[in-house]
């Protein structure tokens, strides 16, 4: 994992935050859906905030869109926000 990679997690009500701070690479792209993993019980939405991520590697973004994917049988809906969202989101679209 980047050493200076870290995720701030909030939940409430029905909304689950992860607010992504560092370097995105492929050990930040797994440590991001295993805290999904853990804290998506009980959500039907989840804002992925990116304004204060540095670098996203390209390889572990795409290992993260595959995996989101799966994740999304769980039924919930996962919004990007913040600057870098465009280079987060699968395919440049809105990701639901």
């Amino acid at each position: 994992m980047a050493t200076d990679f870290k995720i701030l997690i909030h939940k409430n009500s029905d909304n689950l935050h992860l607010k992504l701070i560092g370097d995105f690479d492929r050990a930040s792209a797994y440590e991001v859906l295993n805290s999904l993993k853990k804290n998506c019980r009980g959500a039907s939405r989840v804002f992925i905030h990116t304004s204060c991520l540095n670098h996203i590697h390209p390889f572990p973004r795409d290992v993260f869109h595959n995996q989101l994917n799966m994740l999304k049988k769980r039924s919930f809906l996962v919004a990007f926000t913040g600057q870098n969202s465009g280079k987060l989101i699968p395919n440049g679209k809105e990701f639901s």
